[in-house]
């Protein structure tokens, strides 16, 4: 699974619109509407680093009132949930 972090400008007076659209787009798992240099953050998830241009290119930046992007490729993931269960393998019921 290849996964993207989209940094996206919006008209501001469309946010809401904006994340519900690009939420609704097959490839995006989430979107947050953040503080900072970005008004929302999307995570993208798709099988092929192919499918990104499709998601990213030619349907997200083309939802009105997205007025820029900037894509974050994803080497690897670090989580908690991840990083517990690498720990516990085969440690359930044995010595």
């Amino acid at each position: 699974m290849i996964t993207a972090i989209v940094l996206i400008s919006c008209d501001v007076d469309r946010i809401p619109e904006v994340a519900q659209e690009i939420a609704d787009l097959e490839g995006v798992t989430e979107v947050y509407s953040v503080t900072g240099g970005a008004d929302l953050i999307a995570m993208i998830r798709v099988r092929q680093h192919e499918a990104l241009a499709d998601v990213i290119a030619d349907r997200l930046s083309k939802v009105e009132g997205v007025v820029g992007t900037e894509t974050h490729i994803a080497f690897r993931t670090y989580s908690r949930h991840d990083l517990e269960a690498a720990f516990s393998l085969g440690l359930e019921g044995g010595d």
